[in-house]
């Protein structure tokens, strides 16, 4: 499983972003995903999931301000980001499963998958 996060950046207060999150290795369809966020000297906190149905979640900080979106056609999980604000600074990570279909697997894995991450700025 291979997860590549971009679309990251450095914005003032108010600014918008839109994070992407191309998957591969398994049946995009197959489970859940999300994105997390870290901060300096802060647990990792999830910001809003989205699973195999549709359903999502968001922390109660970024309703109304954000919105995930599967784009199913490229793979790809979306995070836009809206009317920012400067706690919202860290590293934004997305992951995949628990329970993705790999290919060549007869079983899901019981694996969350994550990526790399990429930093978002948000200054006064």
């Amino acid at each position: 499983v291979r997860l590549v996060e971009s679309g990251g950046g450095s914005v003032q207060a108010g600014g918008s972003l839109k994070l992407s999150c191309v998957a591969s290795g398994y049946k995009f369809r197959s489970c859940g995903m999300g994105w997390y966020r870290q901060a300096p000297g802060k647990e990792r906190e999830l910001v809003s999931s989205v699973d195999k149905n549709g359903a999502t979640v968001y922390q109660d900080s970024v309703k109304g301000r954000f919105t995930i979106s599967r784009d199913e056609a490229k793979n790809t999980l979306n995070l836009q980001m809206n009317n920012l604000k400067t706690e919202d600074s860290a590293v934004y990570i997305c992951t995949a499963g628990p329970r993705c279909e790999l290919y060549g697997l007869k079983r899901p894995s019981n694996l969350e998958y994550w990526g790399q991450g990429t930093q978002v700025s948000v200054s006064s």
